[in-house]
């Protein structure tokens, strides 16, 4: 469990590191340049490196240990839906997050195929939120992968968005989170392309963030858009745990 600068969530969790790269956005991963970064620090957890997807079972038993509710990012630094990760571990994991329905889990995924294929071999409970990862209309299908599950809240990461992405079908889709790359070498993001998606939602009725412009100096971009800043999320639905 870890503190985050993620402006969505407020803890990341990571029972699985470790990840290849399978489409466009994952050009310059912000998992792969952590994941050296802490290898170099000597933490055992990344002594591998980013491209050995590794499960850490030791992890499963932290959830159990928040004293408050939590709304937490289901491994940053890897993809639960790899497919070097054993379905009896993926099963567990969900487990954890059936047994913990005081917290919230926001699983994201750009394996949307592998997602569809087992996800009736999971259980869905209220606080599982659902996501994919579509950066550009070549990886759209994700969405309808997506809206096979029985998540609850199904959500979109449309980060880093390099592209546009008109006429999206949001039938069945809750939440929608734009971003732009950032990084010395962030491949640009037109506003036109983020007020697109924007008046998309609002159209449609389904909560939109807006994470980030990117760039250079994500900092100094910063996060307003129409000179307001869009933090929408999801209505919550928690169970006290006993």
């Amino acid at each position: 469990m870890a503190q985050t600068s993620i402006e969505w969530t407020e803890l990341t969790w990571n029972p699985v590191t470790g990840c290849t790269k399978i489409s466009a956005g994952c050009k310059f991963c912000y998992a792969e340049v952590m994941t050296k970064r802490l290898k170099a620090m000597g933490v055992e957890k990344y002594n591998e490196g980013f491209k050995k997807v590794r499960i850490h079972e030791e992890t499963l038993a932290i959830p159990y240990t928040w004293k408050k509710s939590k709304v937490v990012f289901v491994n940053s630094m890897s993809d639960l839906f790899h497919t070097d990760v054993p379905l009896e571990f993926i099963q567990r994991v969900f487990k954890v997050m059936n047994e913990n329905p005081q917290h919230v889990f926001q699983v994201l995924t750009k394996r949307g195929d592998r997602l569809a294929e087992i996800h009736d071999q999971l259980t869905w409970s209220h606080n599982i939120w659902m996501g994919v990862s579509v950066e550009d209309e070549r990886v759209i299908e994700r969405i309808d992968f997506l809206r096979t599950t029985g998540a609850r809240v199904k959500f979109l990461s449309l980060e880093p968005l390099i592209g546009p992405l008109p006429n999206l079908n949001l039938d069945g889709i809750d939440w929608v989170i734009v971003g732009g790359e950032s990084g010395h070498k962030a491949r640009p993001m037109s506003p036109d392309w983020v007020l697109d998606i924007q008046e998309q939602c609002e159209k449609s009725k389904v909560a939109f963030f807006f994470k980030q412009w990117g760039g250079k100096n994500k900092k100094k971009a910063g996060r307003e858009l129409n000179g307001q800043t869009y933090d929408e999320m999801p209505e919550k639905e928690l169970v006290e745990y006993i």
